[in-house]
């Protein structure tokens, strides 16, 4: 149950106040003075102060108050606090609200205006401490990941790449194929140098082969090598990715382009270690950490006939799927600002525009999307312009609303009792803003 700190001398504020909230699932403390409001807060939980801001008799001055609002704020920054008294002064309200008041209400006040109030701050203050504690705990978790693991330089900030570089740091020193999944340009690769650098073989070499880089007839003598003759052009022996491999890590980069041919052998060495090179009869035995990505549906494939289903299954021991960058927008500013050349910087303006692009080209597109706005931006400051993205182009500028007058802000006032932060949601303003047209236009609390 969420819990109120009334601070006012008045015991029949508190006993009010107190009914109140109790009809509404609220706990309400009271304290008499600002002394032991201060106590209060010290051993209780507390979400939430209304206090007044005159204790001494005939005393209207509010300097109490003001005290007491900034010992609170001092001591307890993020503790919302609403100030409640029967002598309203504009200026210090003003200036009270710019240090981080919650709202500055008249008495006596509306029960169901102050309610809505107390209720709004209680539920933003839950859930921003909520926030406060995932973030804090990702942050942990972050620090600990990147103790713990070789990472190779990522940058990264989003929880869903954090879980697959857990899973891929988890599974690293484990000595079964592993298969990365997800659309080009999301950086599997770089993934796979990740699990290298934290396994068993670490040390040994990490030799990469992109299949879909390769005419299908050369992809097996890329993998296994071939003897002297074995095609045409083949006119010396070489060796083949395995043997390079041989005690160390091998990435086959869109494994799902394998040739039937290949497809086979593969699923032979990964069961037994032994290949032959083409156009020899001689065994070889390597001792070879595989580790393969696709960006194609192999299930797919397995069901038109294009890819062996054991052949999936020897490969998919542990599948690590990597999402596309849009799936992962806490990543998107930090890789931007990593792409930056010395000396460059984003605007707010450019920030909005790469937050709000799709990146069908995910990491790939970002990279080459920098690069041209660092050729292009005049001076430090990168703006929306430079990035040239289809979703960047200014969008006509809308007609705006007409300032409200003394007459609208005075009306919005009186249909809202005098509660100024419901007049600012009813004017379209925040809070400071319609204080200080009030105190421009000269206009009181109602």
């Amino acid at each position: 149950m969420p819990t109120v700190l009334i601070i006012d001398d008045n015991a029949a504020v508190g006993i009010a106040l107190d009914v109140l909230f109790s009809l509404h699932d609220i706990a309400a403390l009271h304290a008499a003075s600002p002394e032991e409001g201060l106590a209060v807060l010290q051993r209780e939980s507390v979400d939430l102060v209304i206090q007044d801001m005159n204790f001494t008799a005939d005393t209207t001055s509010g300097e109490e108050g003001v005290a007491l609002f900034r010992q609170i704020r001092s001591l307890y920054p993020d503790l919302p606090v609403i100030l409640l008294t029967a002598w309203t002064h504009l200026d210090a309200a003003v200036d009270l609200i710019k240090a981080g008041a919650a709202d500055y209400l008249p008495k006596p006040w509306n029960d169901e205006r102050l309610l809505a109030t107390v209720t709004n701050l209680i539920e933003l203050g839950q859930a921003n401490r909520a926030l406060a504690q995932r973030v804090g705990r990702e942050r942990r978790e972050r620090r600990e990941l990147e103790q713990q693991y070789d990472l190779r330089g990522l940058v990264w900030a989003d929880p869903a790449t954090e879980r697959v570089l857990q899973l891929a740091c988890q599974v690293a020193r484990a000595d079964v194929p592993v298969l990365i999944t997800g659309p080009n340009g999301t950086g599997k690769e770089r993934i796979a140098e990740i699990i290298q650098a934290n396994s068993q073989v670490k040390n040994g070499p990490f030799v990469v082969l992109n299949c879909g880089a390769l005419p299908s007839e050369l992809i097996e003598a890329e993998l296994f090598g071939a003897e002297a003759g074995a095609y045409t052009g083949a006119s010396r022996a070489r060796e083949g990715k395995f043997e390079a491999a041989d005690g160390g890590t091998l990435f086959l980069d869109e494994i799902g382009n394998l040739p039937p041919a290949g497809q086979m052998k593969l699923l032979r060495v990964l069961e037994t270690g032994r290949f032959e090179r083409l156009g020899s009869n001689r065994e070889r035995q390597v001792k070879v950490r595989v580790i393969s990505a696709t960006n194609a549906d192999l299930p797919a494939m397995i069901r038109a006939g294009s890819f062996r289903e054991d052949l999936f299954y020897r490969l998919n021991v542990i599948e690590l799927r990597l999402p596309p960058l849009a799936g992962r927008p806490g990543d998107i500013l930090p890789l931007a600002t990593s792409f930056l050349a010395p000396g460059k910087r984003l605007d707010p303006g450019a920030e909005s525009a790469l937050l709000g692009h799709a990146w069908p080209g995910n990491v790939r597109e970002l990279k080459n999307v920098m690069a041209r706005a660092n050729l292009l931006a005049q001076g430090e400051l990168i703006r929306t312009p430079d990035l040239g993205l289809p979703a960047a182009v200014t969008a006509a500028p809308a007609v705006l609303e007409a300032e409200p007058d003394r007459e609208a802000i005075a009306a919005a006032l009186a249909r809202a009792g005098g509660v100024v932060s419901q007049a600012a949601a009813e004017l379209g303003l925040s809070r400071q803003a319609l204080y200080r047209r009030m105190e421009r236009l000269g206009i009181g609390r109602t």
